[in-house]
């Protein structure tokens, strides 16, 4: 957030309201649009920024529907359904710094937008620049829209609703659970504790209370993200002064979930992929419907254990690009054919986001947090811990363990030129791509960016092919990775996974192939990438 049309401020937050207005009555027809949901977290200026929002929508007669007071992201969404609004806006920037924010923008299917909606959008707002009207009169726009019914606060019954699905995640029978809860310094605390007071485990709940309160500055952490090493460590050390053995936490805008488990004196952190399988397990287990019309989805740098499970136990599975205005809008797709009788009702990615579709069609910390909560009963009426449970979908489907990271790129030219070298190291044998990495022959190659898989019989991607962005996938004996560049931040990400008949061999051979990547492929003392 600072002054300039490269960052986030007053006037681009303007900007991107009448663009995305304009496009919406462009869309629309005939027909007023079906209104706007609003929303907005806790992070300097959101509250200020949404009303902004607001106010130009209502310039430009389109309805708001707006969730006064902090909400957490999973709102917004689950408003747009429930209203059946136009579109949805939230004002968030996630588990970034807390010099960030963010506009994030839903359809009207809940779904975050996906092309060729986003070019549409993004179009519109390059011709609407200029602030019209009384874009800057926000408090008497905003007054004269409640006067006129064209501003509505919706918090309190979008709210009653969500939680009302929110109840059919969750099972209230059973033992008590003894937890710590840590929302990260976000607006997590007070949907957490209505969630947890549905299923009757208010007693068991411990809160971090250093980082219970909504704070925008995030003073106890490096980074307000559960992944990052060190996050979780004041969650930890209050469940130690209790004698608990369970963290639970959220993202400051409680669309993500992490957990962790201390395990024989030490505690483990469940990586996104680990949490992502155990999902999947108690949603196959608690499923009314058979296998066979059950659909569960991962990304395509998720772990390939959720395939393999789906091959084990009969349930369809899909993979999609990586982030969840995809695998959001493929579940619906999903669900709506009319050639197949199956619903899509769980996706997950690696970056601890957790989607249920019988709530909402994006990730969702929140119920992701009912759904643990209610698995930890499960498994503690078997007399199984998460480890436990682990370890018996590890033996039964084969030991798949990670090794992901990320370089740090100067420029995104740089980054281009280090995907094409990597490309061009098959061309002095006449092939599409390289033979191999290192000592391991390569086997499979999908190209995101230049639209290229050597699976398909005519040589051309399932998934969509996007030429803006570097995305390759390579599968070898027992190894497939993911190397990308992030959309979002400065970096090459690559996403390693092995699966092996034990825990240390499919480790050993993640953690070689990562460093052949880095070394072979990405060579940081040639490209000038910074390795962290």
């Amino acid at each position: 957030m600072q002054a300039g049309f490269a960052h986030l401020n007053d006037v681009t937050i303007i900007q991107a309201s009448q663009g995305l207005a304009a496009y919406l009555l462009t869309t629309a027809g005939a027909e007023p649009p079906a209104g706007v949901v609003i929303g907005h977290d806790h992070r300097h200026n959101s509250a200020s920024f949404a009303r902004l929002t607001a106010a130009a929508f209502v310039l430009k007669g389109i309805k708001v529907y707006f969730l006064d007071g902090l909400a957490h992201t999973p709102l917004v969404p689950f408003g747009v359904g429930l209203l059946r609004c136009a579109a949805g806006v939230m004002i968030t920037a996630s588990h970034n710094p807390a010099r960030d924010n963010g506009y994030k923008v839903y359809w009207g299917n809940g779904c975050q937008i996906i092309p060729p909606v986003d070019a549409g959008i993004a179009a519109a707002i390059g011709e609407n620049l200029e602030p019209v009207g009384r874009a800057w009169d926000v408090d008497a726009v905003f007054a004269e829209g409640r006067a006129a019914g064209m501003v509505e606060d919706v918090k309190g019954k979008v709210g009653e609703a969500y939680f009302g699905e929110l109840e059919k995640v969750g099972v209230r029978e059973g033992r008590g659970v003894r937890f710590v809860y840590t929302p990260m310094h976000g607006v997590g605390l007070e949907p957490a504790v209505r969630a947890v007071r549905i299923l009757g485990l208010e007693e068991g709940m411990v809160v971090v209370e250093e980082q219970a309160r909504p704070d925008p500055d995030f003073p106890t952490v490096k980074f307000p993200n559960p992944e990052e090493k060190g996050a979780l460590d004041l969650a930890m050390a209050t469940a130690d002064r209790h004698g608990i053995t369970i963290v639970l936490a959220n993202d400051p805008d409680a669309d993500r979930f992490a957990a962790a488990e201390k395990v024989d004196g030490k505690w483990q952190i469940l990586t996104g992929n680990q949490l992502g399988v155990l999902f999947a397990s108690h949603m196959l287990a608690t499923s009314p419907l058979p296998a066979a019309q059950i659909a569960m989805l991962s990304s395509a740098v998720s772990t390939q254990m959720l395939a393999a499970m789906a091959k084990v136990d009969g349930f369809h599975h899909e993979e999609t690009l990586t982030g969840f205005k995809w695998l959001g809008n493929v579940a619906r797709q999903i669900t709506a054919r009319a050639d197949n009788d199956c619903t899509a009702v769980y996706a997950f990615e690696e970056a601890i986001g957790y989607m249920f579709s019988a709530v909402v069609h994006d990730k969702d910390g929140i119920a992701a947090l009912s759904v643990f909560l209610t698995m930890l009963r499960r498994w503690g009426d078997e007399g199984v811990t998460p480890a436990g449970k682990l370890q018996q979908l590890y033996e039964k489907y084969g030991y798949f363990e990670s090794c992901n990271g990320y370089v740090v790129s100067p420029d995104p030219k740089v980054t281009k030129l280090v995907f094409d070298g990597i490309r061009t190291m098959g061309a002095a044998d006449g092939g599409k791509y390289p033979a191999a990495l290192g000592e391991r022959k390569i086997t499979y190659w999908r190209d995101l960016t230049e639209g290229f898989d050597s699976a398909t019989a005519d040589g051309v991607p399932v998934l969509p092919v996007d030429r803006g962005s570097q995305m390759i996938t390579v599968g070898m004996d027992g190894v497939r990775f993911t190397i990308r560049g992030s959309g979002t931040e400065p970096k090459i990400k690559y996403y390693v996974e092995a699966t092996a008949a034990d825990k240390e061999a499919a480790a050993q051979a993640a953690r070689e192939v990562a460093a052949d990547i880095v070394k072979r492929w990405f060579k940081p003392e040639e490209s000038g990438l910074i390795v962290s």
